[in-house]
């Protein structure tokens, strides 16, 4: 297992730089390459990833040197799990808006002591060739980067138990399923869901606890694509 970037970058004291896909493409990540980004995040929860393009992602990254990291569907143990054999080393829990989540998110990303995260002879851990199990089980827990998106309508009343549960790296609000829970679908930019956006961030900050954007930043490849096809167009029509 490679040494996680962006865990490495947090000891360091600076913000990791990564990409963003939403759909699969090694490809994307071999181009990128000489850039030395810190990492790459893929969308498991709205992309199409399945357990074999997750496999080819890692390959991919592994290979660029850049941590692959995911959000997933769901926080079952099975699901993440999945994640962590193909070689993700990084989760972004999805829907945490309790106490219970938020363990539950730590229990499927960890070995013991502080998780239950099962061993599998998988490609995360070079198929279990001469591998000394607990120092491989060490080595994981020091290089899994663990985040909670905050998404729904009770963040707001269990924010201070889901912080603090131990484990968690960072916290984020997905502010569109945010906006929804409080009764404005599709409303991310309305101004009294963006303060109630920024309180929750505040309260993150003081209770010592660290936010996305205070570990990394994402350059979203979807976007820069879009932009230079518009770019090109208008240059063309011109």
């Amino acid at each position: 297992m490679k040494p996680n970037r962006v865990k490495a970058a947090m000891k360091e004291g600076r913000v990791a730089l990564g990409y963003s896909l939403i759909f699969p493409s090694p490809h994307v990540i071999e181009i990128l390459a000489p850039f030395d980004f810190d990492f790459v995040w893929i969308d498991g929860e709205h992309g199409p990833f399945g357990l074999r393009e997750l496999e080819e992602i890692c390959r991919a990254a592994e290979a660029a040197n850049v941590t692959p990291i995911a959000r997933v569907p769901n926080i079952q143990s099975s699901t993440i799990l999945q994640f962590l054999d193909r070689g993700i080393q990084g989760i972004m829990g999805p829907h945490i808006a309790s106490k219970a989540d938020a363990e539950q998110l730590v229990r499927a990303c960890y070995f013991g002591p502080m998780g239950e995260r099962s061993f599998g002879g998988n490609r995360g851990c070079d198929y279990g060739f001469q591998l000394d199990k607990p120092a491989y089980c060490k080595n994981a827990n020091d290089n899994i980067l663990v985040s909670a998106l905050l998404e729904d309508k009770d963040v707001m009343q269990n924010l201070d138990e889901i912080l603090s549960v131990p484990g968690i790296d960072y916290f984020l609000v997905g502010p569109n399923d945010f906006a929804q829970g409080m009764g404005y679908p599709g409303g991310a930019h309305l101004p009294e869901v963006k303060k109630a956006i920024d309180q929750v961030y505040a309260r993150i900050h003081e209770a010592g606890r660290k936010t996305e954007s205070d570990v990394l930043r994402l350059l979203n490849i979807r976007d820069c694509l879009v932009a230079a096809a518009q770019s090109f167009v208008l240059e063309r029509q011109s």
